[in-house]
Parts: structure tokens; C-alpha cells; sequence
């Protein structure tokens, strides 16, 4: 890396680095509070908030913006720990339904708020021009770490989703 870099350099850096510390700081009070990671409380959020049938893995895999087999592997995880069941559906015997047990409802509401949900709440108060300014400049930043073509979900968790969930 070059010597002569300007300050606004070190001023990126260092709030990208932020950025991240915030979100790595975010996961391990999360872990802690609630034995979860950010990828399984949003799966939790998400079949909470579900019709009362509940959500299917495809459901949850497009909101998530992530694979089904991504979303199977968190679900397996939730099913394990007794905060979610698998139900065949209703509607459609061939499907499965994810419904949040009273376990998984607990953890839910006794999670601190979340980074996204942080981050969402102040997003939404921008203007539109704001938000247009803040997307493009984020996604000029994933461009500079050649980041652009990374398959990511509105999940602020630090690493891949995949293999955020601590090993039991």
C-alpha cells in the first residue's frame, strides 16, 4: 500500500472498519444473549411474523435472499434447539411448513434489537434522494472490493451465512 494516501482514505477505511467491528460486536452479544446467530434470529423473525400455518423453506430462502439449502441448514439448526417444527402443509401435502415453537418465540423477544432492524429503522428516515445516494455508494464500495457479483442476503452478519451458526 502506497505511503501518500490522502485522509480521506484513512477516513474510509476506518469507517468500513467500523462498519464491520460493528457487525462482528452485534453477532457475539447476539451469541451470547440469545445463543443465535443474526442468519437464525432473521429466520425466526421471519416464521413469527408467518401466516399461522407457518412459512415454507422457499418462503423464507426468497425473503432471505439465499438458497433453500442455505435455509434448510438453518432450520435444521432452529429444529434441533426446539424453536421451530416442520409441518406438512395444509394446502399442499407435499410441502413443509416452518412454525416457531414457544422456545423460538422467547428467543425472539428477548434478542437485542438487531443491527439491520438498527439499521432499517434510520434507512427508512432518509430521503429518497439519500437512500439512492447511500445504495449507490455502497455498491461502488462492493465494486472497489470486487465484492459486486457475491451472493449476500439483507442479513447484516459477519462472514457467510452458511457457516455463521457456532458449532454444537
Amino acid at each position: 500500500m502506497a505511503e501518500d494516501v490522502s485522509p480521506r482514505t484513512d477516513q474510509s477505511l476506518i469507517a468500513l472498519r467500523r462498519i464491520l467491528r460493528a457487525t462482528e460486536l452485534y453477532e457475539r452479544n447476539l451469541a451470547q444473549a440469545a445463543g443465535l446467530t443474526p442468519a437464525q434470529l432473521r429466520v425466526l423473525q421471519l416464521v413469527a411474523g408467518g401466516k399461522n400455518a407457518g412459512v415454507t423453506p422457499k418462503e423464507l430462502a426468497n425473503r432471505m435472499g439465499v438458497s433453500q439449502a442455505t435455509v434448510t441448514a438453518l432450520v435444521d439448526k432452529l429444529v434441533a434447539r426446539g424453536m421451530v417444527t416442520r409441518y406438512r402443509s395444509e394446502a399442499d401435502r407435499r410441502q413443509t411448513d416452518v412454525v416457531i415453537t414457544d422456545a423460538g418465540r422467547a428467543a425472539v423477544d428477548t434478542a437485542p434489537d438487531a443491527l439491520q432492524q438498527r439499521f432499517v429503522k434510520s434507512f427508512e428516515t432518509l430521503k429518497d434522494w439519500e437512500q439512492a445516494l447511500l445504495i449507490s455508494s455502497l455498491e461502488r464500495v462492493a465494486s472497489m472490493l470486487n465484492a459486486e457479483e457475491m451472493d449476500a442476503s439483507p442479513v447484516l452478519t459477519f462472514g457467510e451465512i452458511k457457516s455463521s451458526a457456532p458449532k454444537r
